[in-house]
């Protein structure tokens, strides 16, 4: 990218659609479809590739930036656009009392609500679809060590609080990295805080639900135990790292991860989250491979005849422990307490490649695969 494409016009206008999509849909839902289409485009990749030879290698992978490059990670569908526009709908449809959707925590965390068609609400998610474009335009321009995209979630998610007036981080009184109080089922009452026996609040007053808001909001409730995370960090890691290893793509496991998500927005209970896990560990396994091998463009037969299994499999599952404990780490201290969806797996993806960028640059890995190197 170039500083002139903050200006192309046709960019921005997709970006707008985008993030207004983002927000008719819901930010999970159109969450779930980038990664339906990244598990496409990867896939026509991957085969593509295997079928045609390394001759053939680059015709498969222009077809496959259509639907990856462009349109999953593009405008339309690119996180950073689709879904940001998604949760800052969300925050400001709540704002305004267009919200009752049941939800648990504050409405405007509920990302899986499809706020339908008023138009200001698709505006703001189009305006910061905008400013998602903008701010991954930003980090790609110079080349930052890290991913764009996901650096564009947290950005915007930071955003959004700040234009519609909500905390940044919320009341911590209770303390910043402290779950006991939502295990003991403890919940406000405007200002107050009383137990779940206790109830009696005006819930409308506080984006809440009939019972009441909880004191905190663990991002997923059923996973924040600090033991249940990093196993499934582990597992995620390995499983994301033996993918990339027999695919050569860094982004086939992420796009299965993200996609499984349909279950979880389907109510389906206990369903992880690990796009955050899968993309940090896929990249890192890839990595490994001497710096001469372009991991995108080789058949992944001969990505792996360049990368040991059992070492990429451990780098995996090391970067799967790190990467889901930063994102526990991120919504301890800026979801759980606060108002709106600011994203834990988002903020977790920029650790976790900021991480490959660096141990390229001190020559841990031989390279960093598609992470800009500082």
């Amino acid at each position: 990218m170039a500083w002139s494409d903050l200006w192309a016009l046709e960019m921005l206008l997709a970006a707008f659609a985008g993030g207004a999509f983002g927000a008719a849909l819901g930010a999970l839902p159109a969450f779930i479809f980038t990664g339906f289409l990244v598990v496409a485009g990867e896939a026509a990749n991957v085969v593509g590739k295997a079928v045609a030879g390394t001759s053939a290698g680059t015709a498969s992978e222009l077809a496959a930036v259509g639907i990856t490059g462009s349109i999953a990670f593009g405008p339309p569908f690119s996180p950073a656009i689709s879904f940001g526009g998604g949760a800052a709908a969300a925050a400001y449809a709540s704002k305004k009392g267009y919200m009752e959707s049941g939800f648990d925590y504050h409405n405007a965390k509920d990302i899986a609500f499809a706020l339908g068609t008023k138009p200001d609400v698709l505006a703001v998610g189009g305006a910061f679809g905008i400013l998602g474009y903008w701010f991954t335009v930003a980090s790609s321009t110079p080349g930052m060590p890290y991913d764009p995209i996901a650096m564009g979630v947290v950005l915007s998610a930071f955003a959004h609080r700040l234009a519609f007036g909500y905390d940044l981080i919320g009341d911590t009184s209770t303390g910043l990295l402290n779950m006991k109080p939502f295990e003991k089922g403890t919940r406000r009452v405007i200002g107050e805080t009383a137990t779940a026996e206790d109830g009696g609040n005006d819930p409308a007053a506080d984006g809440g639900t009939a019972e009441g808001r909880f004191v905190v909001e663990p991002w997923l409730p059923h996973q924040y135990e600090w033991a249940n995370v990093a196993t499934i960090g582990l597992v995620v890691g390995i499983l994301a790292a033996f993918i990339a290893y027999k695919t050569g793509s860094p982004f086939l496991a992420f796009g299965i991860s993200a996609a499984s998500l349909l279950f979880l927005n389907c109510g389906v209970e206990n369903i992880p989250v690990t796009h955050h896990i899968s993309l940090p560990a896929s990249t890192a396994a890839l990595a490994l491979a001497p710096a001469g091998v372009a991991v995108s463009q080789v058949p992944p037969g001969e990505v792996a005849a360049a990368v040991p299994l059992l070492p990429a499999l451990a780098v995996g599952g090391v970067f799967g422990v790190v990467s889901a404990l930063a994102g526990e780490v991120v919504q301890r201290v800026f979801y759980a307490h606060a108002d709106t969806h600011l994203d834990p797996p988002a903020a977790a993806i920029v650790v976790g490649t900021f991480l490959v960028a660096v141990l390229a640059a001190v020559g841990v890995f031989p390279q960093a695969v598609w992470v800009p190197v500082p």
